[in-house]
């Protein structure tokens, strides 16, 4: 039983299932090193996403497999019956393996969102997306799972003695067309709806430019869908292995390129956090004397506030804040010598102010808030 060589068709589809699945393996580790060890807040869209990872896994094994077993190849091609069958049924579960884990992955970018989203509008049409790539991903894997019955008469329909039904292929194409139409619709919402995000935002134009392309490359993924949508004709082929090679790839392409940027939305804090230790060593090759890569910024002291030294009033640390204002400081203190190793974290250290109480001082953040945006601010410096 010899399989069609890899070559043509069937290499580019090989090629394409390998690049998309290591990078995406790359970026889904990436994130998850930043969720679980820079900002310590793994949630349910980081989990998602790497069910989605998990389930593109399978699909690029497939899509590897497929080509070596002959997809991407003519019919003609296939020395003998078995072969041509076990690539039938590898294209098969491709499919079935292609909607879930598209669908999860963009249920994971949705959610992302949802973690930013202010007004209850947003947050409406978030639900509203999640919704919708939900039940089209359901209502058509249930429709490719009973096309033809019984199920394995799809792949065994070449064999003259085999006996089944399947479903018009004019059917299969409407589904696809309005899959496809629906997806692409969930794409550009998870697009735009980031730009709304910001478009209020207290900030300069460019600032606001760059933070909207980053939240905005979730829409990224549609690429593929809207280059595949003139291919889907050619599920009616009846040379399907060699005509549906475009579909595979851009299938693949869709859902690698979803994982991908909507892992990359999350990556500004490793960036900070590469730039925080470059900095760190840039100072401690200067021959600065810095513990654990940290470095004073500045020396906090009270001049005039009348507090007792080392008083937990934040006025005492922050006299430069106005009583009235709308903010919060957030600080630890803990004994000279001791620090906190969140890389977020600026350390400084006062020298002793000669009453007895020598004191170091961590300062994580400094919130300043509107009425009502308080929780919002938290979750949107906590994800970017």
């Amino acid at each position: 039983m010899a399989n069609p060589p890899l070559e043509g068709r069937s290499l580019a589809i090989f090629v394409t299932a390998a690049v998309m699945v290591g990078l995406s393996v790359i970026t889904v580790a990436m994130r998850c090193f930043v969720r679980l060890y820079i900002v310590r807040s793994f949630g349910w869209d980081d989990g998602l996403m790497v069910i989605a990872l998990a389930l593109f896994i399978a699909l690029s094994t497939l899509c590897m497999l497929g080509p070596e077993a002959g997809i991407g190849h003519r019919m003609v091609d296939f020395s003998d019956l078995d072969t041509l069958q076990r690539a039938l049924m590898l294209w098969w579960l491709g499919q079935m393996l292609y909607l879930w884990s598209s669908a999860v992955a963009k249920v994971a970018i949705a959610w992302a969102l949802l973690r930013l989203a202010v007004h209850r509008l947003h947050r409406v049409i978030l639900w509203i997306v999640i919704v919708i790539v939900i039940c089209i991903g359901l209502v058509f894997w249930v429709i490719l799972l009973f096309d033809c019955q019984p199920v394995s008469y799809f792949w065994q329909r070449i064999n003259p003695f085999e006996k089944g039904t399947c479903m018009s292929t004019n059917i299969l194409l409407i589904v696809a067309y309005v899959y496809s139409g629906l997806t692409i619709c969930c794409d550009f919402t998870l697009g735009l709806l980031p730009v709304w995000f910001v478009w209020k935002l207290q900030m300069n134009r460019r600032t606001k430019g760059v933070l909207a392309g980053i939240l905005s490359l979730g829409a990224v993924a549609s690429i593929g869908v809207v280059i595949r949508m003139p291919y889907l004709q050619n599920y009616a082929d009846t040379d399907f292995l060699y005509s549906t090679y475009q579909i595979a790839i851009w299938s693949i392409m869709e859902t690698g390129l979803a994982i991908i940027a909507g892992s990359l939305i999350t990556l500004r804090p490793l960036f900070r956090w590469f730039l925080d230790g470059a900095s760190s060593y840039r100072n401690r090759s200067d021959g600065r004397k810095n513990s654990g890569g940290k470095y004073a910024l500045s020396v906090i002291s009270p001049k005039d506030s009348g507090q007792t030294p080392g008083s937990n009033n934040p006025h005492y640390w922050r006299p430069d804040v106005n009583a009235n204002d709308n903010m919060m400081v957030t600080s630890v203190t803990a004994s000279a010598g001791q620090l906190r190793e969140h890389p977020s974290q600026e350390a400084l250290t006062p020298a002793a102010d000669g009453s007895g109480h020598e004191r170091q001082m961590s300062i994580e953040r400094t919130f300043r808030w509107s009425s009502g945006t308080r929780d919002s601010w938290f979750n949107r410096n906590n994800y970017l």
